[in-house]
């Protein structure tokens, strides 16, 4: 794995390790591919890291969709795009906790499946348009999301493929007119969307499909849309990473960072984790509320278990800390997000818990802190917990979380914060976050992720789009697919990948390295930088109009007489 301080100049892509295949069973069934899942755990046995080896699959066990398509983090663009709707910086830590929780919505939905490996130059763009979110009056409410939203529910069920009155958004390319498609995750083995529910094993009963349709919110407001738009593009093969810009300039925010992972087999758990060049995603603000803040959200662990049970479900382990840096002169908040391991028996609950905590200019004391119960309390503003698949809550239990104008304990609306132990008397860290609370403290709604769904992408069509584009490359893999000729698609994928290792091969002849389009080479940092191409692929992307798209679409439609 390459060091911390290596840039993509040092990655050499023709010492890539020798090709290893997994032979087609012939079975597309169940039983077949669960016995090629196991020759590939098998493979994979003792190997210090899966994602740098050169793995070769049969097709039947991809999903239909690219997987740049896939691995993006904005299956909420709506709660990304407040981020910075907030005049509180405190507010605007809260605003990036909601955006950290739906950020890989799908881990929630579905079962696991393994889209196509990107190759080298493959590149992919959307975009979103979207309603603002709705703030309460009382600003410790959460902010209410107008598409794609049900009522509560304590199951991980997805809304019917009906409610969204269109064909499954898994596969990235249905016909040469088709413009939206799916999701995100990490890298690698993702949760399928949820549209494709009504082919899991977690369909809805009959008497709860009427009610959830009946509540899914999916109809067109009369505010004005938001646009949001993401360009990534694939700029390392050994070891895969890929480089990823996002936007929504008309609320000064936008979304930064390097994918890559690091993944090993353990026991029978497949272990996912943040690669060397992978320093977590970076939001920055460029206007307004909160000009010139950075907030960095690290990765935590993610695990794929069940193997070979050929039941994969997947948890999330060890930590994610979100870290503001720059902007007003000030303290800054800080907040550690820890996900408790789950027990070897019984269900997982797939549980959370965390604190908000202060940082102080020129103090550097916080960055030994890891876990809940490093932080001191007198530097605590605020905890939460919950469950990353539900309900997320939290509240104040420090001065820190108020506005100064209201910082004091007796005009702190809720002052649970006075019996809190002050730096003199209890300096060092809580055995737990219960330590910090007590029983009558009163707890706020963060945000609950039982009731939100991926919004959809929209992608220009395949006649627009770019030979290395990632849905016009693997058109012919994922049209094979859809007709579940698989021999046929492992064709495909095959052609798609000699090509790529030629393309090495003559560039090896010649002297010469690759050289990405869109992002600059130098990502040592973990922010990567946009070419004069990737500016305009963006400004191309924010002025794309899908009105005269569709207009089109729906002429070419209408039978003439």
């Amino acid at each position: 794995m390459a060091s911390q301080d290596e840039s993509l100049q040092d990655l050499h892509e023709d010492d890539a390790p020798p090709l290893i295949s997994v032979p087609d069973s012939g079975d597309a069934g169940e039983g077949g591919k669960l016995k090629m899942i196991v020759q590939l755990v098998k493979k994979c046995l003792g190997v210090k890291d899966i994602a740098a080896m050169r793995l070769s699959l049969p097709a039947s066990l991809l999903e239909p969709i690219p997987n740049l398509e896939f691995s993006h983090y904005l299956d909420r663009p709506d709660i990304f795009a407040a981020i910075n709707d907030y005049d509180d910086a405190f507010d605007r830590m809260l605003a990036v906790i909601r955006f950290t929780a739906t950020k890989d919505l799908k881990y929630i939905r579905g079962k696991v499946c393994k889209p196509y490996n990107s190759v080298l130059g493959e590149h992919f763009r959307t975009h979103w348009d979207v309603p603002p979110v709705v703030h309460p009056t009382d600003s410790d409410e959460p902010p209410v999301a107008q598409i794609l939203v049900t009522a509560p529910t304590a199951s991980g069920l997805a809304p019917p493929e009906q409610a969204y009155g269109k064909p499954s958004d898994t596969a990235s390319i249905h016909s040469s007119k088709s413009t939206r498609s799916s999701n995100s995750f990490m890298s690698g083995l993702t949760p399928k969307s949820p549209s494709t529910a009504p082919t899991s094993p977690q369909q809805l009963a009959d008497g709860d499909l009427n009610a959830q349709i009946s509540q899914l919110n999916l109809g067109e407001t009369t505010d004005d849309k938001l646009r949001i738009v993401y360009l990534t593009e694939q700029i390392s093969h050994h070891p895969p990473i890929s480089a990823y810009y996002a936007a929504c300039p008309s609320r000064s925010v936008e979304m930064l960072g390097v994918d890559q992972i690091s993944a090993k087999v353990s026991g029978t758990t497949l272990k996912v984790a943040p690669g060397s060049f992978n320093k977590g995603l970076f939001v920055n603000i460029t206007g307004g509320h909160g000009e010139g803040e950075r907030y960095q959200v690290t990765h935590p662990v993610a695990s794929v278990n069940g193997i070979l049970r050929g039941s994969f479900y997947i948890t999330v382990s060890d930590t994610t800390i979100i870290t503001c840096t720059g902007g007003r002169h000030g303290p800054k908040f800080r907040t550690i997000i820890e996900y408790k391991e789950e027990s070897w028996l019984g269900r997982p609950h797939f549980l959370l818990e965390g604190v908000i905590h202060t940082v102080f200019d020129g103090d550097s004391q916080h960055e030994e802190w890891t876990k809940v119960k490093h932080v001191p309390h007198s530097r605590v503003a605020a905890v939460l917990d919950g469950t990353w698949k539900g309900l997320i809550r939290w509240k104040r239990v420090g001065p820190g979380s108020y506005p100064a104008a209201t910082s004091s304990a007796s005009s702190s609306p809720n002052p649970s914060h006075i019996a809190l132990p002050s730096a003199s008397n209890r300096s060092y860290g809580a055995a737990s976050k219960a330590d910090l609370t007590g029983p009558s403290s009163e707890y706020n709604t963060l945000i609950d992720l039982s009731t939100l769904w991926v919004v959809p992408k929209q992608v220009r069509p395949l006649e627009k789009q770019l030979p290395t584009e990632s849905r016009k490359l693997w058109e012919g893999v994922t049209n094979r697919l859809l007709k579940k000729e698989y021999s046929e698609a492992t064709k495909e994928k095959i052609t798609i990948e000699q090509r790529q290792r030629d393309e090495a091969a003559e560039r090896k002849k010649k002297g010469t390295s690759f050289v990405p389009q869109y992002f600059e080479e130098d990502i040592s940092s973990g922010v990567p930088t946009l070419t004069e191409e990737g500016r305009k692929a963006i400004e191309e992307e924010l002025q794309e109009n899908d009105d005269e798209r569709e207009e089109a679409e729906a002429e070419a439609k209408t039978p003439r007489a």
